[in-house]
């Protein structure tokens, strides 16, 4: 007997919506009824979607509108665990008072101190004794002035490449930045300033800034103003500096004494005093740096240049598409590039070849190296591995090589060769051509790791780096990334090797075995692993085939491991 057909569910279908939009018996589509050429004016469905009730007005998205901003698909908000991360790390390296200590002639002094340290009685100059025995739990560093000052160039080759094409580092712990043409383009001065000091406290750092007319007196007002942020107005800069004490013209300490002993306090009492007096008295540096911050003379400010990409171009009479042609504007290609290269004392890591089709099409070919290097033959021979992926079409007309990552290379020793020494081969080489062929992941060196845990001892390394030293252990020949487990598994507890064990479907009979070899976890990575317990064994099957296996935990306690069998490797 023929089993009964499911019945269909049938809603009821209400004949009159009212003021709905959905059309009748359902099936509505996005503008179906306002689509029709008798549609209504926009406005009166505007106000037909305004009145539907909540249920049934239309999604944004089907009207093909938003009411909100789309988000940047390439900037978007940091997360909040990483923000609240960066403030923390900021609030626990400022919890305790902190100064630097440095060599100063010969004594250690405070070179710098944070606010909490300054506000128990350590300013800069102090001993380092003396602040020891001021405050007795103060936290003490070395000072780092080679580190501080690579940041401070990293920071104004960041300002060059972000902000404002002339950016300095004023070494201890400032930037000058030349706002001069290009402060709208930020919103104005008051706005980059902000912007500014929220980049300072989002990398760690605690920020003063100043803008004035002259780069000495925003050197005076952000370091000695009373405000974080002070934006001297045009016109004003010696009502701006004369409150300063007379340190903020970036004297030095000779002139200082000296302006004490004469009761010169603040930029106001130097501003009456005859500049010849004044000169002999303070020196004529002291002169100069008040002329520099009023404007009397010019302190141009020297940019950080950021290094070019090298690049070279060549332009084709006639368009080309002949793998002959190519190669010979490689090679053409290579020498400009190489003088380049060699004025600056670069040499190539990666080559990025780029030819214009006289479509307008692009084709575009790259090359790597294991270390820099400007030789043409060997360059030349790395790009015409790559001319059959060229696709000229009707022709190439305009070729460009780039360098885009370039490392310093120096003039190479030739003194052991000269001597008939015998020398290593650098396989540099080699690795890039192989590297041409089969791709740049598919080459790299084992290479040795601290670890008790097999898949943790090795690791992939660059092909040209020497090989470290191996540990004495033996281990297979072929080792796995992941263990694969064993079924059906009879051994001895709890330290027999198995006599049978099923592995990829196959089963095998153990004739001899050897172990076990206990390796332990390592407890400080996750606390799964601080009781956890291997075993390994090394056994031969009645076919000749070694294998090492190793069972979870050690046949005693449960938490060592859930007595499973494991294939970690084949020897040969």
């Amino acid at each position: 007997m023929p089993r009964p057909r499911p019945v269909a569910l049938q809603l009821p279908v209400d004949d009159n919506p009212g003021a709905c939009s959905v059309p009748r018996g359902g099936g509505w589509r996005p503008g179906a009824r306002w689509a029709r050429t008798d549609a209504p004016e926009s406005t009166d469905v505007e106000s037909q979607i305004a009145a539907l009730p909540a249920h049934a007005k239309p999604p944004m998205r089907e009207l093909g509108r938003r009411s909100e901003a789309a988000v940047h698909p390439y900037r978007g908000d940091a997360p909040a665990h990483q923000a609240m991360s960066v403030e923390a790390t900021v609030a626990a390296f400022h919890a305790s008072p902190l100064a630097l200590i440095g060599k100063v002639g010969r004594r250690e002094e405070v070179v710098a101190a944070c606010a909490s340290a300054a506000s128990l009685g350590i300013v800069v100059g102090m001993a380092a004794t003396h602040a020891r025995a001021l405050v007795s739990d103060l936290d003490f560093r070395p000072a780092e002035p080679e580190a501080d000052a690579a940041l401070l160039d990293h920071l104004a080759l960041r300002a060059v490449r972000r902000w404002t094409p002339i950016a300095a580092a004023t070494p201890p712990d400032g930037l000058w930045l030349d706002l001069t043409g290009c402060e709208h383009l930020h919103g104005g001065e008051e706005r980059f300033c902000q912007r500014l000091r929220a980049f300072c406290q989002r990398a760690g750092f605690t920020a003063r800034v100043a803008v004035a007319d002259t780069p000495g007196a925003a050197h005076a007002v952000a370091r000695f103003g009373r405000a974080a942020l002070t934006i001297v107005p045009s016109g004003r800069t010696v009502e701006a500096l004369g409150p300063l004490p007379i340190a903020a013209l970036r004297l030095n300490s000779v002139a200082l004494t000296a302006g004490r002993k004469f009761g010169f306090e603040t930029v106001a009492d130097l501003l009456p005093v005859a500049r010849g007096p004044l000169a002999r008295r303070l020196g004529l540096a002291a002169i100069t740096r008040l002329d520099q911050a009023l404007g009397g003379v010019a302190e141009p400010i020297t940019p950080r240049e950021d290094a070019e990409v090298p690049v070279v171009e060549r332009r084709l009479l006639e368009p080309i598409c002949t793998a002959e042609a190519i190669e010979r504007v490689m090679g053409d290609l290579l020498a400009d590039l190489a003088e380049v290269l060699q004025a600056r004392g670069l040499g190539a890591r990666v080559l990025r070849l780029v030819g214009l089709r006289i479509d307008g099409g692009e084709q575009v070919v790259a090359v790597g190296t294991s270390r820099p290097t400007r030789e043409v033959s060997h360059l030349l021979r790395l790009l015409k591995l790559r001319i059959d992926r060229i696709d000229p079409g009707l022709g190439i007309e305009q070729f460009t090589l780039v360098a885009p990552h370039t490392e310093p290379l120096d003039a190479i020793d030739l003194g052991a060769v000269l001597a008939d020494e015998t020398l290593v081969r650098d396989p540099a080489r080699l690795v890039d051509v192989v590297a041409g062929r089969i791709g740049a992941r598919a080459v790299y060196r084992l290479a040795p790791v601290e670890s008790h845990v097999p898949e943790r001892a090795v690791i992939r390394s660059d092909p040209v780096d020497a090989p470290g030293g191996w540990p004495e252990w033996v281990r297979p020949v072929r080792l796995f990334a992941r263990p694969e487990p064993l079924a059906r598994v009879i051994a001895l507890l709890p330290d027999q090797p198995p006599r049978r064990f099923e592995w990829r479907g196959t089963t095998y009979m153990i004739v001899a075995g050897d172990g076990p070899e206990r390796i332990h976890g390592e407890w400080w990575r996750r606390d799964a692993e601080v009781w956890a317990v291997r075993d390994y064994y090394r056994v031969e099957d009645d076919k000749g085939g070694r294998y090492w296996v190793f069972r979870r935990g050690d046949g005693f306690e449960s938490e060592t491991g859930d007595l499973s069998w494991w294939m970690h490797g084949v020897f040969a």
